[in-house]
């Protein structure tokens, strides 16, 4: 993996997470906040919870800190994550463009779950961040898709198409 693999890959990831917000800021209040079983709450809390994972995964990979969780409640409207992912998507892509192809292959060091020491190649955690959007991207897709907007394919083919 090398850093235009990865940077492909962070192109697809905002690429997606673009066509997710843009049907998100056509739900109504409600249907944004409405509960569901997908585990962050409403489509608010999984939006939320991508831009927070971003951003978590963006300063722990930096700085080896970790952050305080977002809340859904701070941001009540579309337009508030919107802002706050936009400031995000800037500081991550300051971060990629920063690394070099031996940083990507170098090992991290970091303090997960119940104070556990991970020992990870840095492009996978890279990687991660994009695979685990996949997964919310697609349960927020499901949920715009029962409200009557769905986002279409979010397929990684269908971004290079795109391209």
């Amino acid at each position: 993996m090398n850093r235009a693999d990865i940077k492909l890959l962070f192109q697809y990831n905002d690429w997606a997470n673009d066509r997710i917000l843009a049907q998100a800021e056509r739900v109504s209040p409600e249907q944004l906040s409405a509960e569901n079983d997908f585990g962050w709450g409403s489509l608010r809390g999984a939006l939320v919870h991508l831009m927070d994972a971003e951003h978590a995964w963006r300063v722990l990979l930096k700085t080896g800190e970790h952050v305080e969780w977002l809340q859904p409640e701070d941001f009540p409207a579309v337009g508030g994550i919107r802002a706050r992912w936009n400031e995000e998507r800037s500081a991550f892509w300051d971060y990629l463009n920063s690394l070099s192809d031996e940083d990507l292959i170098g090992t991290v060091s970091y303090e997960g779950h119940h104070n556990r020491i991970y020992h990870r190649v840095l492009w996978h955690c890279l990687a991660h961040v994009v695979n685990h959007g996949t997964q919310h991207r697609a349960e927020c897709a499901a949920l715009l898709t029962g409200f009557g907007h769905s986002p279409g394919n979010l397929d990684f083919s269908e971004f290079l198409l795109a391209r």
